[in-house]
């Protein structure tokens, strides 16, 4: 279950300014804050099913968004990509042992890539 937490919060982090602010705030309750229908429809002044009625209708629209744009897909697979390349310049920087015109543009390289592995906090995703 934790995927599904964080495809959750992927969603809202890219999709959440299209929903409206009740259906927003009424998934962010349920899900980032596990709050219950009955905590939900308590804090916002509605009725339970009302809570349940926008929690639904925001993840549908949520799913619609990804669906449609597929941002959330296409950055799962560039980083996959990034990834991989990155163990392919690793391979060839131990094969190029020696070489300095080589070593020296795989170590451009490689600083290229780490730049486009960094995670939002400025931490790299995976080291070389």
């Amino acid at each position: 279950m934790p995927e599904d937490r964080l495809k959750r919060s992927m969603l809202l982090d890219y999709y959440g300014e299209l929903l409206t602010p009740r259906q927003r705030e009424c998934y962010e309750l349920h899900y980032n804050d596990d709050l219950s229908l009955s905590e939900i429809a308590e804090q916002c002044g509605i009725s339970r099913q009302g809570a349940w009625d926008n929690i639904r209708r925001a993840t549908e629209a949520l799913e619609e968004m990804e669906e449609k744009t597929g941002l959330i897909r296409r950055l799962s697979e560039t980083e996959r990509h990034l990834r991989h390349l990155r163990l392919l310049l690793k391979e060839m920087k131990s094969r190029a042992a020696g070489n300095q015109n080589l070593d020296a543009l795989l170590q451009e390289a490689e600083q290229e890539l780490t730049g486009l592995l960094k995670t939002s906090d400025g931490e790299e995703t995976d080291g070389i």
